[in-house]
């Protein structure tokens, strides 16, 4: 293949920026928000910003699990909607609203219950002048509140996944955008005891938060409705919430694999966190500020690989499938470059962002170094995401938890854990190696992608 085989033209790129870039602003808004809310709580301490980080990556794994179910079954809405049938549209919508509901359940019970033992985890006393005791105290405190935004995030997004699915990117990032504006100014109202509020610390930022996914999730439910007679698949859409048990075997037979990657990904993502929290209280303060910084550079390709699954859905779902061979072949190839800028730009900027935290020299520290080493392997995580969301979109999501929670659970946790207990390494050479091993999943899915294993219609 010659270059030009890459490369599209300008109709190409007007119409990969118009799925991407709503996209790409609202992660970037929710992204950037996130940074301030670490500054802020930050602010703090480090035990305040520690308690606060582990209760967040905890609520990562239902964070996770949410958009894997709407992953999973939001591969049919967007076949569906390929080929204009607002029926199934309609009872992938039902099969949605269904599932984030009993995942909420699950997660407010485990919990409620579990909550003090999940913080307790991260919890290590080998470094001097932590204080263990006073960070569970601010985990617990903080979980008690975000505990009431659950089912409001989980809504939000069973929506906004349809609406992108759709075709309508804007709404969700105009949504976001609100969100985001209530969690920013009620996070300096409430944690610092700005303009006449109470001045409440974590439970401040938690309770922006949860204000925030409130005013989301109203947004975005009263615009659906209001415009029913575009999005006609929304009518009757509450009379009853029956599903044809074929479509409801197939939706879960799809669905269920992605969901069960995301919480198994999800679930180790945590699981290496505490096996960096082994390296003291100030290695999980400097991967909660690399992890914040690293996501905002990391939206571009990240929104370019959700566009990917929409893109290629569509075209699989109308039965284009050359057409669709040939759209991803030059979407991977234009998150790639987009990777390679975005990794400079990280290792030279990145650092420098750090040095607004109030956190402890040695969490910054160790959060530039973070940074950079995330910085070097940037495209390996961008061929991975696409190659990830690619697999997705023709239906191979046993496939994609094979290799994306595979590697992680079969070679990065174990790794960790025995180059701590047993090769006795520091955290900086612990680090490289671990991510490193993304590079094995990227290998794994440009092969399954060239294979065309992805290359079918699922409806």
């Amino acid at each position: 293949m010659t270059l030009k085989n890459y490369i599209g033209d300008k109709n190409f790129y007007k119409m990969t920026f118009t799925v991407a870039i709503p996209i790409m602003l609202q992660n970037f808004i929710t992204n950037f928000v996130s940074m301030l809310d670490n500054l802020m709580v930050g602010a703090l301490g480090t035990e305040p910003m520690s308690g606060v980080s582990i209760v967040n990556q905890i609520l990562f794994v239902y964070n996770l699990a949410v958009f894997g179910a709407m992953g999973g079954v939001g591969i049919f809405t967007a076949q569906f909607y390929g080929k204009s049938d607002e029926k199934g549209m309609r009872y992938t919508v039902r099969y949605k609203l269904l599932v984030v509901t009993a995942l909420f359940a699950a997660a407010a019970l485990l919990l409620t219950f579990c909550g003090d033992r999940f913080i307790s985890l991260f919890l290590h006393d080998v470094e001097p002048g932590a204080d263990i005791a006073q960070t569970l105290v601010f985990g617990r405190e903080y979980l008690a509140v975000m505990l009431w935004g659950l089912f409001p995030f989980a809504v939000a997004n069973a929506f906004s996944g349809t609406l992108r699915e759709t075709g309508d990117t804007l709404m969700p990032m105009i949504a976001g955008m609100c969100a985001v504006a209530v969690n920013c100014t009620f996070n300096w109202f409430l944690i610092f005891g700005k303009c006449g509020f109470p001045e409440l610390g974590v439970r401040g930022a938690a309770i922006a938060t949860v204000m925030s996914r409130y005013v989301e999730c109203a947004v975005l439910i009263i615009y659906t409705f209001a415009r029913r007679g575009k999005f006609t698949y929304i009518k009757g859409l509450f009379r009853g919430f029956s599903i044809p048990g074929e479509l409801f075997s197939a939706f879960s037979l799809k669905g269920l694999p992605f969901l069960f990657n995301e919480i198994f990904w999800a679930g180790g993502m945590t699981v290496l966190n505490i096996a960096y929290s082994l390296h003291g209280l100030s290695v999980v303060a400097g991967v909660s500020i690399s992890s914040t910084v690293t996501n905002l550079f990391n939206i571009a390709f990240m929104s370019l690989g959700v566009s990917i699954g929409i893109i290629s859905g569509k075209l699989l779902g109308a039965d284009k499938h050359k057409e669709a061979v040939d759209t991803v072949r030059k979407l991977i190839a234009f998150s790639f470059t987009v990777s390679v800028v975005v990794g400079i730009a990280m290792f030279f900027l990145g650092g420098k962002i750090t040095s607004f935290y109030k956190t402890g020299e040695q969490s910054k520290q160790l959060a530039t170094y973070f940074i950079r080493t995330c910085a070097l392997i940037t495209p390996v995580f961008a061929l991975t995401n696409a190659t990830f969301f690619t697999l997705r979109s023709g239906g191979k999501t046993i496939v994609t938890m094979l290799f994306d929670s595979g590697v992680l659970w079969g070679l990065s946790i174990p790794l960790a854990f025995l180059l701590y207990y047993k090769a006795h390494l520091d955290i900086h050479a612990v680090y490289p190696i671990i991510q490193a091993l993304e590079s094995i999943k990227m290998i794994i899915g440009l092969i399954l992608v060239k294979k065309k294993v992805w290359v079918r219609t699922i409806i």
